[in-house]
């Protein structure tokens, strides 16, 4: 028995496709097989899985723990839930060594997935290549794996509640929110975690709707927003909260309306544990702003920029042992206290825990951030064979000059008018350029730099591409 993925299936943080084109049960298998066999090597045996809301989700769970088995797992079934439940279900059971989410993120209706963690790391990268080698060469091992099913809802939303630690609830007593789940895997968790919490709350869109009647669960796009903005100003909330669709990355907008991108909501997280771990270490992706960077190290704290990608920055983590990271994404890990790994449901609770212990309003600290010009995230489509490429004929071309170029992940130059950025995608054949100026006119600058840039490669930020 071999098994062979389509092309663009194994990705470089996990593993994506369309339901009835390029991903169907078939694959699920041969994942669970690939997966089990490499665990039971390293000396491990039993697999934590979960899966999102969509509707394609509980027949690759099924085909996913047919193959865990076979290749002589265990399996814990943990249901529906958001990723960071089945993060948990494997950071805090000491007979689990592994766990896979089913899960299509933030992709459109028919898109799923999975994502992975191994023996307490991101399983991804050369991981993922190997599963797809050992499917096409039939390499897995045979056995005859026991499932169980566990029940691990009320103990994860239970943890979550310690992000509280040493503030006084009564406190919080008068605190008004608004928070949209999106139809996503998060709603059933946020019902629970919300009637729990002191103050006021309310909630949009918590039911599980695979097809997203609403509006689609990205709170990175500003436009997904409206619903939340609408209900902050109807009801004079304090702030609000959303989740995307799989409950891994958050969302955010004040009390005034205002977004809070994802560097934005780092520099209210890292004000609040740098108070508490004075001189820590904060990652943060190559698109935050340098406002963040300056942030970090003003508040005496050493600031750490990183590759784009939830897998490698929860690689830096624990090599440098920070205990806070996040990407402009949305994606923020908390390792002081918490596991370290991405959990918006988790980050929300901190949100409200550093307002209390810096005594400021989610407002009051988005007032007092500097005001910087930035681009959208702009991202263009390029053929996959020339992406990496183009952003190696740029990093040639900027070595022969004076520009202040940083290459941890394409390339970021740095000029006095501020910075650019253009970087492939991994998970798509698409550039993505960013910029942010103090000024319009400097803005003007730093993009007239990118065009010329993409010119001397032939190409130009054409078509906008989706995620």
């Amino acid at each position: 028995m071999s098994h062979e993925f389509d092309s663009t299936v194994l990705r470089e943080y996990d593993i994506r496709g369309v339901i009835g084109e390029t991903l169907g049960p078939d694959d699920a298998r041969a994942i669970g097989r690939g997966f089990a066999t490499l665990l039971k090597q390293s000396g491990g045996s039993k697999v934590a899985v979960g899966y999102d809301g969509r509707v394609s989700s509980p027949m690759l769970e099924r085909a996913l723990v047919e193959g865990l088995t076979a290749s002589g797992c265990d399996v814990v079934c943990i249901g529906m839930g958001p990723t960071p439940m089945l993060y948990y279900a494997e950071a805090s059971a000491r007979d689990v060594d592994g766990g896979i989410q089913i899960t299509g993120s933030h992709n459109p209706a028919n898109y799923n997935g999975f994502k992975m963690v191994f023996q307490g790391r991101p399983f991804f990268g050369a991981d993922i290549q190997r599963l797809g080698r050992m499917a096409a060469d039939g390499e897995w091992l045979d056995g005859n794996g026991e499932i169980e099913t566990r029940e691990v809802l009320e103990p994860y939303v239970e943890r979550m509640l310690a992000g509280f630690d040493g503030i006084d609830l009564g406190m919080l007593d008068s605190l008004k929110i608004g928070w949209d789940a999106g139809n996503g895997a998060a709603g059933p968790a946020l019902e629970m975690l919300a009637a729990r919490l002191p103050g006021e709350h309310h909630l949009l869109f918590t039911e599980v709707d695979g097809d997203f009647p609403n509006h689609h669960p990205d709170p990175t796009v500003e436009a997904n927003l409206e619903d939340l903005r609408a209900l902050v100003a109807e009801k004079n909330l304090d702030f609000g909260v959303a989740f995307d669709g799989d409950g891994d990355r958050i969302g955010a907008i004040d009390g005034e309306g205002r977004v809070i991108w994802g560097d934005q909501l780092l520099m209210i997280y890292a004000q609040d544990v740098l108070a508490r771990y004075p001189g820590a270490t904060v990652i943060a992706d190559v698109k935050a702003s340098r406002a963040l960077f300056d942030h970090v190290a003003m508040h005496g704290g050493e600031p750490v920029m990183w590759k784009t990608g939830h897998s490698l920055i929860k690689s830096k983590m624990k090599e440098t042992g920070a205990p806070l990271a996040g990407e402009m994404s949305g994606h923020v890990f908390f390792a002081d206290g918490y596991y370290g790994y991405d959990d918006a449901l988790y980050a929300a609770i901190r949100l409200v825990a550093a307002s209390a212990r810096l005594g400021k309003s989610v407002t009051a600290l988005r007032s007092a951030m500097p005001a910087m010009l930035n681009t959208p995230e702009m991202r263009f489509q390029v053929d996959e064979t020339r992406k990496f490429a183009a952003i190696e004929e740029v990093k040639e071309r900027l070595a022969g000059t004076d520009a202040h170029v940083n290459d941890t992940d394409g390339v970021r130059v740095t000029t006095d008018d501020g910075w650019w950025l253009l970087r492939a995608s991994n998970t798509q054949d698409v550039l993505v350029a960013r910029a942010e100026s103090e000024s319009e006119a400097g803005l003007a600058r730093l993009m007239a730099q990118i065009d010329e840039q993409l010119a001397a490669s032939g190409l130009e930020r054409g078509e906008q591409a989706g995620h």
